[in-house]
């Protein structure tokens, strides 16, 4: 198709998952379709983001699915350090043709690689070449934000992006943020031998259930990682003409690290810069990100977003739902909006797997827990560290929960259908769940807020009326009988 004679009608700009998903989506319901990504296809989820992370994370514990570190050269190790990167590398080759142009080409999208700069309403332009559209998609992602630190410039430092280009195990890993990603590799790179300190502004997982940071952070510490909190990075200096530098990274109560590695995870900062988004009215926020509505759609109704380049959580599951919701808007004209109920997983030994509203806020609601001690399934395999928790409205109506457990993120889809449904525990504990799961513990937690309802006054004196209403029935019947 040459796209600089004709009006195509959704132009996506970028090949990450949400650029993928919706040109795809937009193809199928027979719209004409051009991609334009600037590097490689799949974007971070596939080459620096959810693939090579959690295939670390299942190579640190031996097997994928293991809770024991192991050493980088030892026997359960797959030899060394070149193992585990070799089998980063056979994740992302296995699964990279499904990102690739050619699927998209297969699905009807034309591809194109360059740099694309929105020129004015309903054009752009890619690598100079003019092209016209009737709808537009931003999908361009987001980078990890560095923090202006002295001397950070000048030391060994990588990111959620770059970590993955290291060829030999840190000795000395400091790890600046206490998020997911600083967890996750945080607590891999220790179990794979490094000596990790991680150095955190407030505490771990600041937007999960105190209770399941805890957790979490007991975890960490077992497996090795320091943990610093409520530290401030002041300062990084590197001794010159070093030929092996150790850096020494310095917090505000004035304790120094060393670190042959410094792996920043302190937030990240959308990608617009030179897209051209004021030549067609697209605003942006006080942070960058591209502002959209309920629907995906910007400040111009012919530009939509998705995905890690709007204020939205960078999730790649969010990524791909509301790109696929901003294309079927766009190329139907229909207004279609996006489901606010957002799950999201930490993929750390245990797993914490949240959904919804995580802690109680005020009388009408109220929460049931489930500790892990009291779960089957986690005594047989002596995972007992963890727990189920809901929170819920004064109908029992299901608002959210917190799972801390091994695969926690896989009962984490049972509980967001809750939510999403407004499922009440009585109708989760009223459906047959299989024995014995990790799973159990969101059943019985609902089981046991189900079981209060029988402790109301009034439900326990109708109870007792069909009790003895019941007895008085099957006692004349049995006098009928003899």
């Amino acid at each position: 198709m040459e796209t600089s004679n004709q009006v195509i009608d959704l132009l996506v700009v970028g090949g990450g998952t949400a650029g993928i998903v919706g040109a795809k989506t937009a193809s199928r319901l027979g719209a004409r379709v051009v991609l334009v990504e600037r590097a490689r296809t799949g974007g971070d989820c596939l080459w620096t983001g959810c693939v090579p992370s959690k295939t670390l994370l299942s190579a640190a514990t031996g097997s994928g699915g293991g809770t024991g570190p192991i050493a980088a050269g030892g026997v359960g190790s797959e030899a060394g350090f070149s193992g585990v990167r070799a089998r980063i590398a056979s994740a992302i080759a296995t699964i990279e043709p499904d990102d690739s142009p050619a699927s998209l080409e297969a699905a009807g999208v034309t591809v194109r690689h360059g740099v694309a700069r929105f020129t004015g309403p309903g054009r752009a332009e890619i690598d100079g070449q003019q092209i016209r559209f009737h709808h537009a998609l931003v999908a361009t992602g987001s980078d990890p934000a560095v923090p202006p630190i002295p001397g950070l410039d000048r030391a060994p430092v990588v990111t959620s992006e770059t970590v993955w280009d290291l060829t030999e195990l840190p000795q000395h890993l400091v790890v600046i943020g206490g998020g997911p990603i600083a967890c996750e590799l945080g607590q891999a790179f220790a179990r794979l031998g490094a000596s990790v300190v991680m150095l955190v502004r407030s505490r771990i997982l600041p937007k999960e259930d105190a209770d399941a940071a805890d957790i979490v952070r007991s975890s960490l510490i077992r497996d090795g990682v320091q943990i610093v909190e409520g530290a401030t990075v002041e300062e990084v200096t590197t001794p010159d003409g070093a030929r092996e530098a150790v850096s020494r990274v310095r917090v505000g109560d004035g304790r120094t690290f060393p670190a042959d590695t410094i792996l920043v995870a302190a937030g990240r900062k959308p990608r617009t810069d030179g897209l051209g988004l004021d030549s067609v009215g697209v605003d942006l926020d006080e942070k960058g990100y591209v502002r959209v509505d309920h629907a995906m759609r910007t400040s111009n109704p012919m530009v939509w977003a998705a995905g890690d380049v709007t204020p939205n959580p960078d999730f790649t599951h969010l990524a791909g739902v509301y790109a696929s919701t901003a294309a079927s808007n766009a190329v139907l004209g229909v207004r279609r909006s996006v489901s606010t109920v957002i799950p999201r997983v930490t993929y750390t030994s245990p797993e914490v797997a949240a959904v919804g509203i995580t802690s109680a806020q005020g009388a009408s609601q109220r929460v049931s827990t489930i500790e892990h001690a009291h779960t089957d399934r986690a005594i047989t395999e002596d995972q007992i560290d963890g727990f189920t928790r809901l929170v819920l409205d004064k109908r029992g109506r299901i608002l959210g929960g917190t799972i801390v457990g091994p695969r926690a993120g896989e009962t984490l889809g049972e509980l967001t259908l809750a939510v999403h449904q407004k499922l009440t525990t009585r109708d989760v504990a009223g459906v047959t769940h299989p024995y014995p799961t990790y799973n159990d513990g969101l059943w019985n937690a609902a089981i046991a807020d189900a079981r209060t309802a029988l402790e109301n006054r009034g439900v326990r004196t109708a109870m007792s009326v069909l009790v003895r209403l019941t007895r008085w029935r099957a006692t004349r019947s049995s006098l009928r009988r003899g």
